[in-house]
């Protein structure tokens, strides 16, 4: 199985968020931490990280999924999903 994958953000401590875009066309958020941190990579659907994150990487992965046409996921729908989910 292929995929594609993209850099969204990379922080001053050196996390490093990419978007991933597998051959199903399904969007996910891979998140490499630093090593002093644990290093532990993990995968998250799209949508469900924009439920749990605020931070510069969710503005990233917002900019990168309106440029790939992914317009279901407009703020205004953003919106009322994080009203229905509670962090």
């Amino acid at each position: 199985m292929s995929s594609d994958l993209t850099e969204l953000y990379c922080s001053s401590n050196g996390d490093t968020w990419s978007l991933e875009k597998d051959a199903a066309e399904q969007f996910f958020v891979i998140h490499e931490p630093n090593l002093p941190s644990g290093g532990r990579r993990s995968r998250v659907p799209a949508e469900e990280f924009l439920k749990r994150s605020n931070g510069p990487e969710r503005q990233a992965l917002l900019h990168a999924l309106k440029e790939a046409g992914r317009s279901e996921l407009d703020e205004e729908s953003l919106q009322a999903v994080m009203r229905d989910c509670p962090l």
